[in-house]
């Protein structure tokens, strides 16, 4: 029931009209990801096989950065971001995401390594595609770990295989 009114105040600040017309399910979670969450990371085989119900490429605004250990952040922004969104049936998947994520609600956000918020999503040619939960991460943080802006807006592992989402 929290699930809802979560989204709906969230909802709310995008317009009536993409509250009716991307509205979230109980029994569905939407997610957009850009870092390890992604199909073929590392994080997606350990969190994400066999859960996800469906898995669209998608663009999301905001700043992505390269992090010094081995993961990406993503603040707030106007830059498109290529990442995916992922649909998972099981409502709880948020609360293991959240823990992975480093999230905790009932902390302050500067307390959070990342901070879950909702999200407009786009497809590859710009259309809307819905709204999404998606983990930002404050400018400050970034700071903080010396953050490198990612031109491209998009991340990749490489070589190295990170540990975090």
């Amino acid at each position: 029931m929290s699930l809802t009114i979560g989204i709906d105040i969230e909802l709310s600040a995008l317009g009536a009209d993409k509250i009716h017309k991307h509205s979230m399910t109980l029994n569905q979670i939407r997610i957009f990801v850009y870092g390890t969450l992604k199909p073929k990371e590392v994080n997606y085989q350990r969190f994400c096989v066999g859960k996800v119900v469906e898995a669209k490429s998608a663009i999301a605004y905001g700043q992505l950065f390269d992090l010094p250990l081995g993961y990406p952040g993503m603040t707030s922004g106007e830059s498109p971001v290529q990442g995916f969104v992922l649909t998972f049936a099981d409502p709880d998947m948020l609360r293991v995401l959240d823990e992975l994520e480093d999230y905790n609600p009932n902390r302050t956000p500067q307390a959070n390594e990342y901070n879950r918020q909702c999200i407009e999503t786009y497809d590859l040619s710009g259309q809307p595609q819905g709204v999404a939960w998606v983990y930002l991460m404050s400018t400050e943080r970034v700071k903080q770990l010396s953050g490198v802006p990612i031109a491209s807006g998009c991340w990749s592992s490489g070589v190295d295989t990170p540990t975090r989402g």
